[in-house]
């Protein structure tokens, strides 16, 4: 009804009507506050009470006359072992990218041509979620169109909303918006800060959940496949998890008892199969007061001994990234020094910078479509490789 409404009535949408049809993509106990001033914080601590707060049961006793309107509410089915959020992702994404958000917005400008290309290409008065929106860097990019962002952080939220983004903080497996309220949406780099198979198909169903019938889907991944090669020797595999300590959400990581099993990440069996034997042996117990460190949880390989070419970068999947941020841009007596304290954050004296770890799962060839052969509403209507990115557009049936 409204995509007819905006071609009929509207050569270029108004601003007023763009964020009347906004309003109806929230999800109806979401507040459309986080639109008039709503600091991130705020905004977080307000989903989080919409994501804990069963949206019918307030109003159980009170009968009514008449059935609820289809767009006003949205069944939560996201199962709490989906959406708890895995320690890994706590302390190796979202922690991450709060400390360094002023500086990774300082070298997020560039938009990717194949992303500006998808978003020109949509009609005016499309109303478009970016969900990891990030810095923004893509909101507001085809001017006929209207944009909402979410994302984990509340740093990069921040960042958004003084550009004059409308956005919010928002988790990308379980979504505040309404369903087929969207004409587009776009996940761009996103996906591979998820660590777990389940996690990753949940962020694509959301997608396409908030999409209506007809509406396209943009995702693109970070590959294996990198075009600089080089790459995969500055990053630093990780072998291994402790499932306890990732999956569990609510308590801090703690070092598990010596005969724990120890289990390999599925992509990784081969992989992993000559390491476990070391650490089974004594290796994880000489580091065991550091085990959520980036050295402790990562593969036995000590320097030298990783070449990209000796058949571990065939398979290997999971990774730590490192972000320097250097001293200068570093705020030492603040979230930095605190990051450092805590073993968050390293400091590379050589380089002059504050070293983070960043998780990654890096996508093979066909991974992505895997995801989404068990969605039911989408189709593939387009994939390809770009600037070391898996990319694939969906559209919803």
């Amino acid at each position: 009804m409204f995509s007819r409404f905006s071609t009929i009535l509207y050569s270029k949408p108004t601003k007023l009507f763009i964020l009347l049809r906004a309003a109806f993509l929230l999800h109806p106990d979401t507040s459309v506050g986080r639109f008039s001033g709503m600091s991130a914080m705020e905004s977080l601590r307000h989903t989080q009470k919409f994501h804990s707060t069963n949206l019918l049961s307030e109003n159980l006793d009170q009968p009514s006359n008449s059935p609820e309107p289809s767009y006003l509410h949205v069944e939560n089915t996201c199962s709490s072992s989906v959406c708890s959020t895995p320690d890994i992702e706590k302390k190796y994404v979202h922690r991450i990218y709060d400390a360094i958000a002023p500086h990774f917005s300082s070298t997020r400008f560039a938009k990717w041509p194949k992303v500006a290309s998808f978003l020109n290409s949509l009609q005016p008065g499309s109303v478009i979620l970016d969900a990891g929106c990030g810095n923004g860097k893509y909101l507001g990019l085809n001017p006929d169109c209207f944009y909402i962002g979410c994302d984990i952080s509340p740093s990069l939220v921040e960042i958004c909303t003084r550009k004059g983004h409308e956005v919010m903080v928002a988790d990308a497996v379980d979504l505040p918006y309404r369903e087929n309220f969207g004409d587009a949406a776009i996940s761009i780099a996103v996906l591979h800060h998820l660590s777990t198979d389940s996690r990753r198909i949940k962020a694509i169903e959301e997608l396409v959940r908030v999409v209506r019938k007809g509406g396209l889907i943009l995702i693109t991944v970070w590959a294996v496949e990198q075009e600089d090669k080089s790459l995969l020797t500055k990053w630093t595999p990780l072998c291994h998890k402790y499932d306890d300590e990732w999956v569990k959400s609510s308590n801090p990581p703690v070092r598990g008892n010596a005969a724990t099993k120890l289990e390999c990440i599925p992509e990784l069996d081969e992989s992993c199969r000559q390491t476990s034997s070391r650490l089974f042996a004594g290796e994880v117990e000489s580091r065991a007061d550091k085990v959520m460190d980036g050295a402790s949880i990562s593969c036995s390989i000590s320097e030298g001994e990783y070449s990209p070419n000796d058949g571990l970068s065939e398979t290997q999947q999971e990774y730590f990234v490192p972000w320097h941020l250097p001293y200068h841009r570093a705020e030492i007596s603040g979230a930095s020094a605190s990051a450092l304290e805590s073993g968050l954050a390293k400091k590379d004296d050589k380089k002059g910078a504050l070293v983070y770890n960043r998780y990654y799962h890096v996508f093979v060839e066909g991974e992505l479509q895997r995801l989404v052969s068990g969605i039911n509403n989408a189709s593939i209507v387009d994939q390809f490789y770009d600037k070391s990115n898996w990319c694939i557009v969906l559209e919803k049936i």
